[in-house]
């Protein structure tokens, strides 16, 4: 049984999506990396949404693919009409052939499942970029799982570090994986982590890891 399902939440979102939604305005992290690297680099925005970071990309000049499982979110990427390649398809099972891209974006994304599903979805980060290629992304931090119980209740570990909120709403119904930076560092081998910050989003005690890591040769 796959335990990668938040898509049918978010593609349940994207369909409704409203101007103004924060899921519209890029992350300064982003933006701020994005302008850190080589000109016209060719990059893949891994769980791209409805497109914000997708699109702001190419505005700046990259040669952008976004891909997600959710097919309302591309859909509203190809309503911009300014050349983003839309690819409908899985985090743990890439379609694209090794080291296609210079660059890997995923803002939010591949927490959304087991530590298998996780695994197999950094091996597949791993395979499509080049070498020194950078993916910069987000993981759910551990010192998040006691606010998240108190915020959405009955909290049941599926498998190791991954959890699910069976009286929830939205997308905490589907697993969620957390962990600390020690097991970060392990999950992500085969990269250097040039930058690691855990913080909160939102609301006080919405722990996310913020990182960096430059694949190796």
């Amino acid at each position: 049984m796959r335990t990668d399902t938040a898509d049918q939440h978010w593609n349940q979102m994207w369909e409704g999506i409203e101007a103004g939604s924060k899921w519209l305005t890029p992350e300064e992290d982003v933006k701020r990396w994005a302008a850190s690297l080589e000109p016209g680099a060719k990059i893949l925005d891994l769980g791209a949404g409805v497109g914000r970071h997708a699109l702001a990309l190419k505005a700046a000049g990259f040669d952008v693919t976004a891909l997600d499982a959710a097919p309302d979110g591309l859909g509203q990427i190809d309503k911009a009409g300014v050349g983003v390649t839309t690819v409908l398809g899985r985090m743990d099972a890439l379609p694209f052939e090794p080291q296609s891209f210079d660059h890997v974006l995923s803002w939010n994304v591949i927490y959304h499942g087991s530590e298998a599903v996780l695994l197999d979805t950094i091996s597949e980060i791993r395979r499509v970029l080049k070498p020194g290629g950078h993916f910069m992304g987000t993981m759910l931090s551990k010192r998040r799982l006691p606010h998240d119980a108190v915020a959405y209740g009955n909290q049941r570990e599926i498998s190791r570090n991954a959890f699910v909120h069976d009286g929830a709403s939205g997308d905490k119904i589907h697993p969620h994986y957390y962990c600390n930076a020690a097991e970060l560092a392990a999950l992500f081998s085969g990269f250097e982590l040039l930058w690691l910050e855990d913080r909160p989003h939102e609301r006080p005690g919405s722990w996310h890891w913020h990182m960096i890591a430059e694949k190796l040769a």
